[in-house]
């Protein structure tokens, strides 16, 4: 089995995947860290034990190791695998520890190497655990999704956006679209990405995303057109063109590469169910 703890030890201290040597490509990584089945929280099991003391243990054992400074952050990475996969069996007492556990480890500081290399292990793993741990976690992932923290560390900050995301809770949409119109590229497309996760969502909360996701990449677009020898807003479209118009072909069913194409459809079908037009593509 791969684990949350093993995948994010092959992740570099400054965010690039140390993955790639070891056959694992960064989608398959991200796909392994996707939420799964076993996972899924289900109320019709019945209650869940509460108030484990190896559930206190093991936080009290996660908060000796995150405050060495770094020293000791595999043995903290461990826990919080272990913490991870006890989740879904927990009551309610013991999830909102284990949320607060991990939210605790997003408040260590880690100095950069004299290379100016972060080793951001911790950080990323905690965001990318908390990431399942929905709905109990949303509160704690949107006050460090734009951080000041983590203003300058793009691979810690990304995963806080893409765990976001991965929860699909709908208080988690207002910070994310926030984040569209990031002065970093890379932010706006993290933030792409994480929206994409709502594509489950009925049809006005998908519309509500399209339309911010809309506006920013055809106001790049725009500014790339009346210009297009701007090597600062080249370099902007070329990072978040991608991410935001998968973003936008999965929210509406709709498939293009052209912003321009985007918006014409859009004003065609911004009053339209979009959900009965799904259902009619199935019949």
């Amino acid at each position: 089995m791969i684990t949350i703890a093993s995948l994010l030890l092959l992740i570099a201290p400054n965010g690039a995947p140390e993955s790639l040597a070891y056959g694992l490509s960064p989608s398959s990584v991200l796909e392994a860290l996707q939420p799964s089945v076993s996972l899924i929280q289900d109320d019709e099991e019945g209650e869940k034990p509460d108030k484990r003391e190896e559930i206190k243990e093991a936080l009290k054992e996660l908060k000796g190791h995150a405050g060495k400074r770094g020293d000791e952050d595999a043995q903290a990475l461990a826990i919080i695998d272990t913490l991870l996969q006890e989740f879904p069996n927990s009551g309610p007492k013991d999830r909102k520890d284990i949320v607060k556990g991990l939210g605790d480890c997003m408040k260590q500081k880690r100095k950069p190497t004299k290379e100016g290399v972060v080793d951001n292990k911790l950080h990323i793993a905690a965001a990318t655990a908390l990431g399942r741990m929905a709905p109990e976690s949303v509160k704690e992932l949107i006050t460090w999704v734009d951080h000041k923290n983590f203003a300058k560390d793009y691979a810690a900050k990304r995963a806080i956006i893409l765990a976001l995301g991965n929860t699909q809770d709908e208080d988690g949409i207002a910070p994310l679209t926030d984040l569209l119109t990031h002065h970093e590229p890379q932010v706006q497309a993290g933030a792409a990405e994480a929206l994409q996760q709502y594509v489950g969502k009925e049809s006005d909360v998908r519309k509500e995303i399209f339309k911010e996701v809309l506006d920013e990449v055809s106001r790049v677009k725009n500014a790339l057109d009346i210009d297009p020898t701007d090597p600062i807003v080249r370099q902007r479209y070329d990072a978040i063109a991608g991410p935001m118009l998968r973003t936008l072909t999965d929210l509406s069913g709709h498939e293009s590469n052209d912003p321009t194409e985007f918006f014409s459809w859009w004003n065609d079908n911004k009053k339209r169910d979009w959900d009965k037009a799904e259902k009619g593509k199935d019949a």
